[in-house]
């Protein structure tokens, strides 16, 4: 079943009843003119189950320990935003999987040549993947990067990511031929910062479910990052929050403020179509083949991981 994504960007009460998320307004049940018909039945209940991610984003949003309880029993990525309204924070639960602790085991003692080779399939795909967006909305020339794609080493020793993300970013954007990826960035850098966001939770999230550990990168390893694993297994994923963006660019320009419209159509992230083993699916679904066959890598049964093409 696909999860829902839930965001919350006005003043709410969150609380748990009956394994229910429970949603009150504050400013409804404030309100002493209207009838307690009204107020009753603007309380909305969505099951706890139901819910893969959460996005917090108002400073006015109270929610109970119960609630993150459950949330997090139920294997959500609850996320919070900062006063510029960018995702900032990231909560999960510290154990989605029965066997918890041989899964750890095995990804701790995974080879330093296996983890090589898996950020080896990794950026092959990333590649691959920024080809045929950068092929289906311009017409600059991608052979170079199918050359780079198949030209990856083992570990990525020649930096080829480095040298096709300087391509890939200096032509998606034609009419913004001085446009720079940088967080901290013009527009659409927001759009982005947002997208990238939402799908490191979805992938953090699968993680968690297949039993790994989200901090422990295969090629990832700054000391003060939480999720490095998340960040690589993310790379091939990218590609498809880039055309996300392309398309709400076409549709309202490069906006300077990430307003409601803006934020709905980025958390549809989690359900966008992706083809993964030569299969439709929602990309929320394909994380979740992606990180169980990241396990198997771990423990012995493939070496190879499973990544979704477009």
């Amino acid at each position: 079943m696909i999860k829902k994504t839930l965001c919350f960007s006005n003043p709410a009460y969150l609380s748990l009843r009956n394994e229910q998320l429970l949603i009150r307004l504050p400013e409804v049940e404030k309100n002493e003119t209207l009838p307690e018909s009204f107020k009753k039945e603007a309380v909305r209940t969505i099951p706890i189950e139901d819910i893969g991610v959460v996005v917090l984003d108002n400073k006015q949003l109270t929610i109970t320990q119960g609630l993150m309880e459950a949330l997090l029993e139920n294997n959500c990525a609850v996320v919070t935003c900062d006063n510029n309204h960018l995702p900032v924070g990231l909560m999960l639960p510290l154990c989605g999987n029965t066997t918890q602790n041989e899964r750890f085991r095995d990804q701790l003692d995974a080879s330093l040549p296996l983890k090589k080779q898996l950020w080896q399939q990794t950026i092959q795909c990333k590649i691959r993947n920024q080809a045929s967006v950068l092929k289906a909305n311009t017409g600059v020339e991608t052979r170079n990067m199918s050359v780079w794609a198949e030209n990856v080493k083992s570990g990525d020793s020649e930096n080829l990511e480095a040298r096709a993300a300087v391509y890939y970013w200096r032509n998606l954007f034609p009419d913004l031929p001085e446009f720079i990826r940088d967080r901290d960035g013009t527009p659409p850098n927001n759009l982005l910062n947002y997208g990238y966001a939402i799908l490191r939770a979805v992938v953090a999230r699968g993680l968690v479910s297949s039993g790994l550990l989200p901090t422990l990168g295969i090629h990832h390893h700054n000391r003060y990052n939480s999720y490095c694993l998340a960040d690589d297994i993310m790379e091939p994923y990218r590609p498809y929050v880039d055309q996300l963006v392309i398309d709400i660019v076409s549709k309202y320009g490069y906006a300077e403020e990430l307003t409601k419209n803006l934020k709905q159509e980025l958390l549809s992230i989690p359900v966008l179509d992706v083809t993964i083993n030569e299969q439709r699916s929602p990309l929320m679904i394909a994380v979740g083949l992606t990180t169980a066959s990241l396990y198997k890598c771990f423990n012995g049964e493939s070496r190879k991981i499973i990544y979704p093409t477009i």
